[in-house]
């Protein structure tokens, strides 16, 4: 899947509080997932999570798997590298915007 940020909510009660992650010098990035077709001509999909980097870690206590652009071949191709990939990314990969 491909996306150009990702949201995570922090409070117990609404509104919550919204933050923004995006990847460092990337317009955009793709997340890690799995999907299957259905019987009803659609399509089942997860994304796939992890423990948070340091940049996620302070907001929630997981984070959706970011694929770096040379690692989506991999990934897509399944190349037999795939478990070294579901790890998060290093700190100061993402940047982090609190929009509520």
């Amino acid at each position: 899947m491909r996306a150009s940020f990702f949201y995570e909510f922090t409070g117990s009660k609404s509104p919550k509080s919204k933050w923004k992650f995006t990847k460092v010098g990337e317009p955009w990035f793709c997340f890690a997932g799995l999907w299957r077709p259905m019987p009803e001509g659609d399509a089942a999909f997860t994304l796939l999570t992890v423990d948070p980097s340091e940049d996620v870690a302070p907001i929630h206590d997981r984070q959706m798997v970011v694929l770096n652009r040379s690692e989506w071949s991999g990934w897509l191709e399944q190349t037999g590298n795939e478990p070294d990939l579901l790890r998060p990314l290093p700190t100061g990969s993402l940047a982090v915007e609190q929009v509520r």
